[in-house]
């Protein structure tokens, strides 16, 4: 078991660096928009160009990790990305920078499936919400609470010497993973659901109601993760005037908030199955009710002047909806054969994540086209939380994986 762990702790670095690189254009949108003289618009498009293929090739890789190691996948993916940074250590153009984040998107849209098919190799159904929750929230270290060393970097260095330290700790990432990474054992039926052992057809297995309700539930909550990566140093610098220094620390804070939230309730989600609680409710209601809190919480923000309150409503907003990807997953585990699950697991991440290619370019628009930005940020952030809140809902009444494992029983 104490192998399993250390390939968790393995992954969990994997997310930290993935959603650092994400993140970094974010924590230096201030320095790039007035080095490259970019308009809010142009500066939502660069954030969206970074999802253009990520959806794309996280299909693709989710297929491929059914055949090939994670290990394998995921060394290669590491040594892209640091290709993809360490260029914009020294190159200073809006289409190189356009670029960088397309190939760095390709690369790293199977991160998040891959890496917790390489753990759902070590665990059973049972026991894998609480080590999803913590390669979860390696992507809740890597978006905010790294954000102070990054703009420590960018304050000192510029904004150039942030991509280049992410490129040469996203190499030494590598190096760690070649020498201490390993396949888990291969799962056989028993180490899955009873329904869930033979393979069911994509069609039925795509379109279930469980996975159509992932999808919707996903969708919601990565459109408000592209808004904290994208535009919320923006926000706080912009519009609530607030220090760069003081920004860093409240970005921090949904960071700090998820790493507390995704593995207590992924605990309770875990204590709710025990006692026979269905997974319906323990994992999809549960996860789905997050997801709600957030948009809720994100669709206050005009309402709450700047203070302790505010601040608060940004952690809760940008940090209880994102455990939905613990719980999530682990839905699309539960329905999914095991020789199935990598493409599932891709598949469904590639959908959530297209919310990545639609909220950073649409938040932008509604800012650029209001002639005051913090009119257009509280219309935008109005706009985003009542989305969310919305396919939360949708969301709850499809999810039923109980239901789906009994028509794929059928269906043979």
């Amino acid at each position: 078991m104490s192998r399993a762990w250390i390939v968790v702790a393995l992954v969990f670095l994997f997310m930290v660096i993935n959603f650092a690189d994400k993140a970094v254009v974010g924590l230096a949108s201030v320095p790039i928009m007035e080095e490259l003289h970019l308009s809010r618009a142009q500066f939502g498009m660069l954030g969206s160009a970074f999802f253009l293929l990520f959806s794309v090739s996280g299909v693709a890789v989710g297929f491929l990790a059914n055949r090939i190691s994670t290990k394998t996948i995921m060394w290669v993916m590491g040594v892209v990305w640091a290709a993809a940074l360490l260029p914009m250590s020294i190159v200073s153009s809006f289409a190189v920078l356009v670029t960088s984040r397309v190939v760095l998107g390709a690369a790293e849209g199977p991160a998040f499936p891959v890496a917790v098919h390489a753990v759902y190799k070590w665990f059973r159904d049972e026991r894998r919400a609480l080590p999803t929750s913590v390669v979860a929230s390696g992507a809740a270290v890597g978006a905010g609470i790294v954000a102070p060393m990054v703009i420590w970097v960018i304050d000192a260095f510029g904004w150039h010497a942030a991509f280049g330290t992410l490129g040469a700790i996203g190499l030494a990432w590598v190096g760690l993973w070649l020498v201490l990474g390993s396949e888990g054992p291969a799962a056989d039926p028993s180490a899955t659901p009873s329904g869930a052992g033979r393979r069911v057809p994509y069609a039925q297995l795509l379109m279930s109601r469980t996975a159509i309700g992932v999808y919707v539930a996903g969708f919601a909550a990565y459109w408000i993760i592209a808004l904290n990566l994208v535009w919320l140093g923006n926000y706080l610098i912009k519009a609530l005037r607030m220090a760069p220094a003081d920004a860093a620390w409240v970005i921090a804070l949904p960071s700090a908030m998820q790493m507390a939230l995704a593995p207590a309730i992924a605990y309770l989600s875990q204590r709710l199955s025990g006692l026979g609680i269905s997974s319906r409710v323990s994992r999809g209601w549960l996860g789905t009710l997050c997801v709600v809190i957030g948009g809720v919480s994100m669709a206050c923000f005009p309402f709450v002047a700047m203070g302790a309150l505010k601040i608060f409503l940004v952690g809760v907003a940008c940090s209880i909806g994102s455990v939905f990807f613990t719980l999530g997953t682990t839905l699309i585990g539960e329905i999914s054969p095991a020789s199935q699950r990598g493409a599932a697991l891709g598949v469904t991440n590639s959908i959530v994540t297209l919310a990545g290619l639609c909220a950073p370019i649409a938040m932008g628009r509604i800012v650029d086209i209001n002639a005051d930005p913090s009119a257009g940020f509280r219309a935008g952030y109005l706009y985003a939380g009542a989305l969310v809140a919305a396919l939360g809902v949708a969301a709850a009444i499809l999810i039923n994986p109980e239901h789906d494992l009994r028509r794929f029983r059928r269906a043979r």
